[in-house]
């Protein structure tokens, strides 16, 4: 638990500093429990704030929030937790990344589980399975709060912008594509087609250099802004791939590589039905596909994903590789199968 600590701590520093400078750094209450909360008929009361060290009161306001989100999960009361936090969010008027509150409540949890140690040292009854089951709550936040910078790539037609969505809806994600950054930085709306041939124009060597670096810093700073990112873009060179380990090591985010695989005869028929349709931002077509299948070396780092079958197959399997144990199954949100969504040339 505490590498897992110290690493979201260390690439969170511009997060951290946003609160500071926002104005989320308060003298509060430091140790609020709902046993400390009184319901009366004129409303709540809350008591016995930490008073012998004003230090262990000052820190982000929703690290106090979290405290009671943390004591109502321990109450086995965990809707209510999300259901304060979420009161929490709209009365202070205050925004945060999922991962925050997740640190929060893991520290919250883990300093209890050393008070309720101190009680089993004491012989209190019972003291020391809380104490096992608040440092597992702790070791569940912190595993929740992880950041990842997942790279989702491979050919046209492969699904990679399916699954990257896909992906995003189960992780909460940031979800940038290399199609939308590329005409963004070209002046172009995402929905205009360019009929050009693969490696010019657009898609010329600088084109392609200019998408990289900038999707790359945004992912960067989202980041390091307690978000995780995946990146849709079919990551053929293994320079871009490398500048990509960098980032992630210089935001502390772990780094996860998928690459999209299906056979070609799916990826074309998807293709020609998806440039039918004429809804996508890729220009993908058959003849591009087959000009970057020559062209793409291999990516031994990558974890294979089988993108010809059923979505939820496909999610199952990278959630699988993304968490490193029994993958979930993704909320759909409308997406039944990897033609509901174009992909991705590039």
């Amino acid at each position: 638990m505490h590498s897992l600590a110290c690493r979201y701590l260390d690439g969170r520093g511009p997060l951290f500093a946003e609160r500071v400078s926002h104005g989320r750094a308060v003298d509060g209450h430091g140790d609020l429990l709902a046993d400390d909360i009184f319901c009366l008929d004129d409303g709540p009361r809350v008591l016995d704030c930490i008073e012998f060290d004003d230090q262990l009161r000052l820190g982000d306001g929703l690290a106090d929030a979290a405290f009671l989100a943390m004591d109502l999960e321990r109450l086995a009361r965990p809707d209510l937790a999300e259901m304060f936090l979420a009161a929490y969010r709209e009365h202070a008027a205050d925004t945060w990344p999922a991962s925050l509150a997740h640190h929060h409540i893991a520290y919250r949890a883990q300093v209890r589980a050393k008070v309720t140690a101190i009680r089993a040292e004491q012989g209190a009854p019972g003291a020391a399975a809380e104490a096992r089951e608040l440092l597992d709550l702790a070791a569940s936040h912190l595993d929740q709060a992880q950041i990842r910078l997942i790279l989702v790539g491979g050919l046209p037609g492969t699904g990679k912008s399916t699954l990257a969505a896909n992906l995003g809806d189960a992780l909460g994600g940031v979800v940038l594509r290399s199609d939308v950054v590329r005409k963004e930085l070209a002046g172009l709306s995402p929905g205009w087609p360019v009929a050009e041939r693969f490696g010019e124009g657009i898609y010329s060597t600088a084109g392609t250099a200019a998408t990289y670096r900038a999707l790359l810093e945004r992912a960067r700073i989202a980041l390091s802004h307690g978000e995780t990112v995946l990146l849709d873009a079919s990551w053929m060179h293994a320079s871009w791939r490398d500048e990509a380990r960098l980032v992630a090591a210089t935001t502390s985010a772990h780094l996860v590589e998928l690459s999209c695989d299906a056979p070609t005869v799916v990826t074309t028929s998807r293709l020609l039905r998806r440039a039918a349709d004429g809804t996508d931002v890729s220009d993908a077509t058959p003849q591009i596909a087959t000009a970057m299948a020559e062209a793409a070396p291999r990516w031994p780092t990558a974890t294979s994903i089988d993108t010809s079958g059923e979505l939820a197959d496909a999610t199952a399997a990278a959630l699988t590789r993304i968490h490193g144990s029994e993958g979930r199954r993704a909320p759909m949100e409308g997406r039944s199968s990897f033609d509901d969504r174009t992909t991705s040339p590039l």
